[in-house]
């Protein structure tokens, strides 16, 4: 592990040891919504999602996802 990474490594768990332990479920909660929100699925897991909500219908017209969009 590089030293940098290290040392993020460190702040993070001393920042986590410096919260009061009856903050620490929301914390937690906090850090897997912020890691699922930021981190991209693997290409054939987005495709498998994007295949399926197509199948069942959940599609949008073309011409309302373009609303309110200048492409001027």
């Amino acid at each position: 592990m590089s030293k940098k990474l290290l040392s993020l490594e460190e702040l993070l768990v001393r920042e986590v040891q410096h919260t009061p332990v009856e903050y620490w479920p929301n914390l937690l909660q906090l850090v897997r919504l912020f890691r699922e929100t930021v981190t991209l699925n693997p290409a054939t897991q987005s495709f498998r999602q994007g295949w399926q909500e197509t199948m069942s219908g959940q599609t949008q017209d073309i011409a309302h996802l373009w609303e309110g969009i200048d492409a001027e």
